[in-house]
């Protein structure tokens, strides 16, 4: 398995700070229904593309405000069999309203059926694209952060910014191990700059 890293071995970054976040938002806010709900779920969840393409309506808590994510790394439980693993992520009131809306989620929770058909019928590579081409609107430069896993990225170095305890930010993200999650805390940059502000004080 690869090491997860923040930049390449250019050193081009590997992640959307803080402002090109920010303008993604903005502009999934001007996307059809299905591309904005698409966009902001990875938004706000920093999950994989695959994983966005199993959410279903049954797996959306309106209540508790959370998204339950399976994560899709493989792993093994002592007995070598794969582990199925799920994760529930915060995510904001507002987002899981536009979710409901757009998607009629509320209706779909009350039929087995369609509380079990994914919520964004699509394939992965199609998934890359909208997200490519809403950044492309964000005005996010042609750079390997440019893509879904540099939102992923962006998600990681944005909650250690913000304060997030990395074993929080790890349950989040589905990592299975803590190491793993620890490379956000090598942000660098402007995000740098913040967490060192806190020391400061």
């Amino acid at each position: 398995m690869s090491e997860m890293r923040l930049h390449d071995p250019a050193g081009n970054r590997l992640y959307l700070n803080a402002e090109e976040r920010a303008a993604f938002l903005a502009a999934t806010r001007r996307q059809p229904a299905r591309d904005r709900t698409l966009c902001e779920a990875l938004h706000w969840t920093g999950c994989r593309p695959s994983e966005l393409l199993e959410i279903t309506p049954a797996r959306v808590d309106l209540s508790g405000g959370t998204i339950a994510i399976r994560s899709l790394k493989k792993r093994r439980d002592t007995s070598g069999q794969q582990k199925i693993v799920f994760r529930s992520v915060p995510v904001p009131a507002e987002f899981i309203d536009t979710l409901t809306t757009a998607h009629g989620i509320r209706e779909a929770q009350r039929s087995r059926r369609k509380s079990a058909t994914p919520i964004w019928d699509l394939s992965r590579v199609r998934v890359w694209q909208i997200v490519k081409r809403v950044m492309i609107e964000a005005g996010i430069p042609d750079a390997p952060h440019r893509s879904p896993k540099g939102l992923r990225h962006g998600f990681g170095v944005h909650a250690t910014v913000q304060g997030v305890p990395l074993h929080m930010l790890q349950r989040w993200l589905g990592h299975a191990q803590l190491s793993t999650t620890a490379i956000y805390a090598d942000a660098v940059g402007k995000e740098e700059q913040h967490i060192a502000a806190r020391m400061w004080g």
